[in-house]
């Protein structure tokens, strides 16, 4: 092996560039060797040439193979479309060596290409750059599925070129394009592109390489198009699944509060044990709402939403009682509305039966103190076992009140009647409804309505009677006016003694409407000495009891003559100078025992009403004595 055929494997060796082969053959012509020898070396040089560039052709191809095996590495363990798709361009655009590589999505809806992807990219305009379908040649490969290239763009009449894509391209500076289309089958869903800012010609090999890493591109695309519609349809199966679990659970929720609203019905509860337990099935808090206290619209037989309540209408036979509504859970599955409208349909019904029980019993009620006050010769022990039935205190203190709406103009046919029907329908309601209450009884009679009610610890029968017109007058929302009579001692042990009190009563609430009264509740202890004219058993000692019952007890106690002088003051014309010349005292005397009264009776002890009163005291504590002290 010669000299210079060693210097060619030295080249080979090393690596050298094209233009060091030239060396050998420059030096042997120099140092004068002849046309044999020169011809063995150019021989030897284009021999060396060649298989330098086979070697380059495998490193090149072992390097194509290398990024391609990496690429299907990339999409075995493919996780995010984005990293693989940037990785794709990224290698095209290192083993083509072009400046700028970049890929393009088809878009069926718009009908278009976009770009997806761009590496070496500087224009944002080029980097957000749309092609219609045939337009430039990205549009072109997109239409035609086949790859094309261009060694200068803008001289390149092949393709459609437009002032938005010529302007985008022309802002990246481009010149040298080659595109080839992504396909999965028979369909092109992009683009993948290799670019130079200089013209270049594309080998075909380079070209073959670009499909290569489009055909990974595209089966990348259509496996995360595949992993996307697996976890869509994942998520869907878990959507069902909840569901499924929460449909269950609102039907166990359902037939729990059907057992339980069924066990309610059967063992007496009432309303409120019905919102309580819709409350703990469905989550949220229930209420009863009455008919006049709901603002929300009711319609019979379904749930409605009302803001972030639901509401369900308690109603029987056309009429409305009120409403369940259901707080803190805006949102109900159907199955729920069921449960509270189920629950709305038990509350109708109890309320129902509860009325008709309630109305039973008034009209229970209302017989017995009919029979007290028209047949008091009834055998008195059942008089007492009706009583204890209704749950009265047949031996407690109780006070009979008449009661009656005052309009001020009398009854009549026609609207006014009507009116005046619906009126005593009403009081007599209320009253039962009170008597029901209190234990006591109540009956309509005689255009309005008497009830006989016990008295509570420490309670007056005044007391009694304005406690009763307020009660009264709120339900029927009317001035109601009540009279009372004295309190009874044990009714049902003297039945006789009731229709007595009841003439009483209704002479008090004559009383009451004459004097204007109308609206308010009295006894006969509240109207002065009218009440001891109305008053049955004329209580002298209690009357002058109340009126000047603390100045005898002044008297009594300290022994001072207060009696004697209010005697006097009145006497002489209530002036003070004649009442200490009758006294025999000194005017001073005079004025401070007049004090020491008003102290005791009240600063309005002189006023005309009061002072009749307190003349009328002392004359009937001055005729009896005995019986004031």
């Amino acid at each position: 092996m010669s000299h210079e055929q060693v210097s060619y494997l030295e080249l080979l060796a090393r690596g050298a560039a094209t233009e060091a082969y030239d060396r050998p053959v420059l030096l042997a012509r120099a140092s004068g060797a002849g046309p044999e020898a020169l011809a063995g070396l150019e021989q030897a040089k284009q021999l060396a040439l060649r298989v330098r560039a086979e070697l380059e052709g495998r490193r090149r191809r072992e390097a194509e193979l290398s990024a391609l095996f990496e690429t299907a590495h990339d999409l075995a363990g493919l996780r995010d479309l984005d990293a693989v798709l940037r990785a794709i361009v990224q290698r095209a655009r290192s083993l083509l060596g072009t400046e700028v590589a970049y890929l393009s999505l088809n878009d069926p809806v718009a009908g278009d290409t976009y770009m997806r992807v761009t590496e070496g990219s500087v224009s944002a305009r080029f980097q957000q750059l749309r092609l219609g379908m045939g337009e430039g040649l990205g549009g072109l490969v997109a239409q035609t599925a086949r790859p094309y290239v261009t060694d200068d763009y803008f001289d390149d009449a092949r393709f459609q070129h437009t002032r938005t894509i010529d302007t985008a391209v022309g802002d990246e500076g481009l010149v040298a394009i080659l595109g080839v289309p992504l396909t999965l089958g028979s369909q092109v869903i992009g683009v993948l592109f290799a670019a130079d800012r200089r013209a270049r010609v594309f080998e075909r090999e380079q070209v073959a390489l670009l499909g290569s890493f489009a055909a990974h591109a595209a089966v990348a695309i259509d496996t995360a198009n595949l992993l996307a519609e697996t976890r869509s349809a994942l998520a869907e199966l878990e959507r069902a699944n909840d569901i499924i679990r929460e449909h269950s659970g609102v039907i166990e929720r359902a037939s729990e509060v059907h057992d339980r609203l069924t066990e309610l019905v059967l063992r007496g509860g009432g309303v409120l044990d019905v919102a309580s337990a819709v409350s703990e099935v469905l989550g949220g808090a229930v209420e009863f709402v009455e008919g006049a206290r709901s603002s929300a619209p009711l319609a019979d037989g379904r749930a409605l939403r009302d803001g972030d309540q639901w509401v369900a209408a308690v109603s029987a036979g056309g009429e409305t009682f009120g409403a369940l509504v259901l707080s803190g859970q805006p949102e109900l599955d159907p199955v729920d509305q069921r449960t509270l409208e189920r629950a709305a349909l038990v509350t109708s019904l109890l309320l129902l039966a509860r009325r008709s029980a309630g109305e039973a019993e008034q009209r229970v009620r209302g017989e017995l103190l009919d029979d007290l006050l028209d047949a008091p010769d009834r055998d008195r022990r059942l008089l007492r076992e009706r009583a204890a039935r209704l749950r009265t205190d047949v031996d407690a203190p109780h006070v009979v009140l008449a009661a009656r709406i005052d309009r001020g103009g009398a009854g009549g046919d026609g609207e006014s009647g009507v009116r005046e029907s619906a009126d005593r329908q009403r009081l007599w309601s209320g009253a039962s409804h009170l008597a029901a209450t209190r234990h006591g009884l109540a009956s309509a009679r005689d255009g309005g309505t008497v009830l006989l009610l016990p008295l509570g610890r420490g309670e007056s029968a005044a007391d009694l009677a304005r406690q009763t017109a307020r009660h009264l007058g709120g339900a029927v929302r009317e001035p109601v006016t009540v009279g009372a009579s004295a309190p009874l001692e044990a009714p049902f042990a003297r039945p006789g003694r009731v229709a007595t009190a009841y003439d009483e009563a209704r002479r008090c609430l004559d009383a009451l409407r004459l004097l204007h009264r109308s609206g308010e509740g009295a006894a006969a202890e509240d109207l002065g000495f009218l009440g001891l004219l109305l008053a049955d058993g004329r209580d002298i000692q209690g009357f002058v009891e109340r009126t000047i019952g603390e100045v005898v007890a002044y008297d009594a106690r300290r022994g001072t003559d207060l009696v004697r002088t209010m005697d006097a003051y009145f006497a002489s014309g209530m002036s003070p100078a004649r009442t200490k010349d009758d006294l025999h005292v000194h005017v001073n005397t005079v004025a401070q025992r007049i004090e020491r009264i008003g102290r005791l009776l009240g600063p309005d002890w002189q006023s005309p009403a009061r002072a009749l009163e307190i003349q009328l005291a002392l004359r009937l504590h001055a005729m009896a004595p005995a019986v004031s002290r």
